[in-house]
């Protein structure tokens, strides 16, 4: 979903100052109806959007990104508890119809997919499409051998097994580093995983996603990923 008057500046209608103004004189209808109102939402793949009887239509150009997330944001586009979301951080004036491929939880940070493109958002997020997903985890201590064989098993999560998980310490101290691939999307899983084996993840960072790194893009910026990127990541 996104403003009306969005919309109608993504489309090429005006500026959204001036979007503003045409909706307030009554020249814009969604599905027949005049909206007088700002603030109003429409769905770009269902509702049809008129400026003085003409059609409007968003470009059908799709754009691909990653986004180096930073702490402190929810994987959302619209938040009721107002908190910040990554919608913030990725060109949604734009590329309105930008959504989030898979989520990153509040206090995670590194490499999350965008897309407008609804076909590939689906082939990323099918559960047959087991793309690999690292991780680098600091935890509150080290882990003995019967936990990293435990997880490199799987351990259950709400009666289910999780798929068997890569494993191994990158970093020594009181509050080691551990490299942790997996490929599958569960809610917090790679946090419930340590939970599991009895420990807690103080920080958790995504690096790679499939042949995708974030490389030298800055936490909270991104970059549009290249078509060869996109075909990589679905394996033409």
């Amino acid at each position: 979903m996104m403003r009306l008057s969005r919309y109608l500046a993504r489309s090429g209608a005006a500026s959204r100052r001036a979007a503003e103004r045409l909706i307030d004189e009554g020249r814009v209808s969604v599905n027949e109806e005049v909206v007088r109102q700002q603030g109003v939402k429409v769905d770009p793949l269902h509702d049809e959007v008129r400026l003085d009887g003409q059609l409007l239509k968003l470009p059908a150009e799709q754009m691909t990104l990653m986004l180096h997330k930073p702490a402190g944001y929810v994987t959302t586009m619209d938040d009721p508890q107002g908190r910040p979301t990554v919608a913030e951080l990725v060109p949604l004036d734009a590329y309105p119809s930008l959504f989030p491929i898979g989520r990153l939880d509040r206090d995670t940070t590194g490499l999350l997919l965008f897309t407008t493109d609804g076909d590939l958002g689906n082939a990323l997020a099918h559960p047959s499409h087991a793309v690999d997903k690292h991780y680098r985890a600091r935890i509150d201590a080290p882990l003995g051998s019967r936990a990293l064989d435990r997880l490199r098993r799987g351990v259950d999560l709400d009666g289910r097994m999780t798929a068997p998980a890569r494993v191994q310490m990158v970093e020594r101290g009181a509050h080691p580093v551990y490299a942790i691939t997996i490929h599958e999307g569960r809610n917090r899983q790679v946090r419930r995983m340590f939970e599991t084996v009895g420990a807690s993840v103080i920080e958790l960072h995504r690096a790679q996603i499939g042949p995708l790194s974030l490389g030298d893009v800055p936490c909270g910026c991104w970059r549009e990923l290249t078509s060869a990127e996109v075909d990589a990541l679905v394996g033409r």
